[in-house]
């Protein structure tokens, strides 16, 4: 019985030495929890800036010639001659191609002695007509005899002439549908011209925006088929009239293209830029933190720590609505002041009430036209 209680006697000194080391343990590890102190976020700031934005309509259009057209053929005919490249530029009233006119030009030969003859005869009873001699109704009859001559002379050199077609502007052209020997009919495709230097381009706007629109305001211009480039033009035509089917009124600028690098048939992004502009709250796009409960900014503030009295700066989550987009930031519709200090770089490391360190030594550039550079 006694080595039992000696025993029982030892384990619970074993239990209350291993209770008393932890007991110890938890004690510093609570003491040392009391002390630790939170490392700050280091973050970059910016101010909530007062910008002036410029309104926009945006669009999609596309573009279209001054001029362009399908040369054809006026007469029917074989082509004998092609005095063209494709693709090169041509100026108003160039040759293009001849068509076979050697049946034309003996018809002309027999014509202009026909001219002769009949311009004989009438001077013959003209004379005549002058000794009294012949009658005013011979001489009549010569007189509309050569003129029928002469007409039917000039119907066959318009015939002549016809078949040597020619540039009706200056302008590109493309790629030729014909070869030299090709019989062509009234109306044959020779090939197509194109004047693309100013170009227009074509686009609709809701009717809702018509009372807007006005003749000389700017619309700029992008393609994807020239990266990187933005043109600039101005309104020059309002349609009167507005589309039954879709309720918009379609509209036309006219822009420069010295380089050729736009072509008629193009899709393009547009902006109508109006006289107006309008004042907006603006911060980097980086500063919001996004949710689908909403989205937040982190305002800066001065707040006195409860523990060590001092005063450190802070960050405060505020729930905001935004508005438009435009380049690297964002408009703020409500949520902020122009007073306000923002977090611009590091929310999604943040929480309510974090203290923070400001370093805006590698603060990134932020600009309302960005220009992305390819690494």
């Amino acid at each position: 019985m006694k080595k039992y209680l000696v025993s029982i006697a030892g384990l619970l000194g074993i239990v209350l030495v291993i209770v008393g080391v932890k007991g110890s343990q938890f004690f510093s590890l609570y003491k040392m929890a009391e002390t630790m102190v939170m490392p700050l976020t280091v973050i970059s700031s910016m101010p909530v800036q007062e910008q002036s934005w410029e309104q926009t309509l945006n669009t999609v259009g596309t573009l279209e010639a001054v001029q362009g057209v399908v040369v054809t053929a006026d007469m029917p005919g074989r082509v004998t001659e092609i005095l063209f490249k494709a693709g090169a530029e041509v100026n108003a009233g160039d040759v293009l191609i001849r068509q076979d006119t050697s049946s034309e030009q003996a018809q002309l030969r027999a014509a202009e002695a026909s001219v002769a003859l009949a311009k004989t005869n009438l001077d013959r009873i003209e004379a005549l007509l002058a000794k009294k001699v012949s009658s005013k109704s011979e001489f009549d009859t010569s007189e509309a005899r050569y003129k029928e001559v002469v007409a039917q002379a000039d119907n066959i050199r318009t015939s002549i002439d016809k078949k040597t077609v020619k540039a009706p502007f200056a302008g590109r052209l493309g790629i030729r549908l014909i070869n030299v020997g090709s019989d062509l009919g009234t109306g044959s495709s020779i090939v197509s011209l194109q004047a693309v230097d100013p170009i227009y381009v074509n686009f609709s706007l809701p009717q809702r925006d018509l009372s807007m629109l006005q003749l000389g305001l700017e619309v700029r211009l992008e393609t994807d088929a020239v990266p990187g480039k933005a043109y600039s033009g101005k309104i020059s035509a309002i349609n009167p009239e507005i589309d039954p089917v879709t309720r918009s009124v379609r509209v036309q600028a006219s822009l420069s293209n010295e380089d050729l690098s736009l072509l008629p048939g193009m899709y393009a992004n547009l902006r109508v830029v109006l006289p107006e502009t309008e004042q907006v709250l603006a911060v980097p796009v980086t500063a919001v933190a996004y949710a689908t409960f909403g989205d937040s900014i982190f305002v800066i503030a001065e707040e006195k720590d409860e523990k060590s009295g001092k005063m450190q700066q802070v960050a405060r989550q505020q729930f905001v609505r935004l508005g438009k987009t435009r380049g690297d930031f964002v408009a703020v519709a409500a949520g902020v002041s122009a007073s306000d200090t923002v977090v611009s770089t590091g929310v999604f490391k943040l929480r309510n009430g974090a203290p923070v360190i400001i370093n805006n030594e590698a603060l990134p550039d932020f600009s309302l036209n960005p220009d992305p550079e390819d690494s």
